[in-house]
């Protein structure tokens, strides 16, 4: 994954072409030129070309499942952006690893990403996170997107039956933070079909018939589902 820097990019602005880049979350296309549709930060990651909306940060609750950007590494603990107001601390002792004293970045370094859980937050709001859970790990590879955190429920859907249908209909490998942020894996094809449904949840959020409605869109063209 790639970051191009917090360039602020205002809507019609040119981004790229088509023959060069993937048009991605934020924008159009016209005349094989992507344009920027909204106000936002310019993110470029595996040739998709994204624009992430200046919005509110994610309020952190003990015990979510989130998806952070190791910011720094130190001796004893790693820096971590997991979207809120302010970093969180991972300490080495909230690792599955045994790690030898100032050998942090042989594990995690900067710009890596990770699916933690909200371990602690103090009366002055420092967060701490753990990756000591089966279910937690560093995320290899892949391509990472925000979306605004209060559509987290409709993007699981109800007994998370509308994940289960992006991740079946497009054969990504999807991981979804509380934090507003998802982690996906698969093929570019798919990997637009599923930014397309996920732009789709965000807009449609309060309709009715929503989970139907993606999964129609995500048959169309799919291939053979077992």
């Amino acid at each position: 994954m790639s970051n191009e820097g917090r360039q602020v990019v205002i809507p019609g602005q040119i981004l790229g072409e088509t023959s060069a880049l993937h048009p991605g979350r934020g924008t159009y296309v016209e005349n094989r030129k992507i344009y920027a549709e909204r106000l936002g930060v310019l993110n470029i990651q595996d040739k998709f070309v994204h624009i992430i909306p200046l919005r509110g940060r994610y309020d952190p609750i003990v015990g979510d499942f989130v998806i952070g950007v190791v910011e720094e590494a130190s001796t004893s603990n790693w820096m971590v952006d997991i979207n809120a107001p302010y970093p969180a601390l991972l300490h080495v002792k909230e690792v599955p690893w045994e790690i030898e004293f100032a050998d942090t970045e042989k594990y995690l370094n900067t710009g890596d990403t990770i699916l933690a859980k909200v371990l602690s937050i103090d009366e002055s709001k420092k967060l701490q996170i753990t990756l000591k859970d089966r279910n937690l790990f560093k995320l290899k590879d892949g391509h990472l997107i925000e979306f605004e955190p209060s559509v987290y429920r409709r993007i699981m859907g109800k007994k998370y039956s509308m994940i289960e249908n992006i991740q079946k209909y497009t054969r990504c490998r999807i991981k979804v933070g509380k934090n507003g942020r998802i982690w996906i894996d698969g093929d570019p094809e798919e990997i637009e079909k599923v930014l397309a449904a996920i732009t789709m949840i965000e807009r449609e959020a309060i309709t009715f018939g929503l989970t139907s409605r993606i999964e129609e869109f995500l048959k169309k063209d799919a291939k053979d589902v077992r």
